[in-house]
């Protein structure tokens, strides 16, 4: 019986090749899923041996750690090189998307506190 392996939800493309190159170099039998036409299914890789599910799930979980100390310290050179984006880069690169979050977060605020506001009139 096949059992999940590894979500592709909001994975970036090369994460997702880096661990399908994994699997295949271990030799591990797996297929993939998508997430369905509206995005409401599992996409994710799915091992066909559920009894190499450990060794599998290290072999995934070895390379995260290395993908992660690896994005950690570029970024960080980044940031000593001043090349890294702020925040208020980020916000004056898309200030229309950036208005429309603010806005959102302001409406769910107002929201959640408006009972309390109106609670003694």
């Amino acid at each position: 019986m096949s059992v999940l392996i590894f979500r592709l939800n909001g994975v970036p493309d090369d994460e997702a090749a880096d661990v399908r190159n994994l699997l295949d170099e271990h030799g591990f039998a797996y297929h993939e899923t998508t997430g369905g036409f509206l995005g409401f299914g599992v996409a994710g890789l799915w091992l066909l041996d559920d009894s190499r599910k450990a060794e599998a799930r290290a072999v995934i979980d070895d390379y995260q750690r290395e993908r992660s100390a690896r994005l950690t310290a570029e970024h960080e050179a980044q940031r000593r090189a001043g090349l890294a984006e702020s925040t208020l880069q980020r916000i004056a690169r898309h200030p229309v998307q950036s208005l429309f979050y603010i806005a959102g977060a302001a409406g769910v605020l107002y929201l959640m506190l408006w009972p309390f506001l109106t609670l003694g009139r």
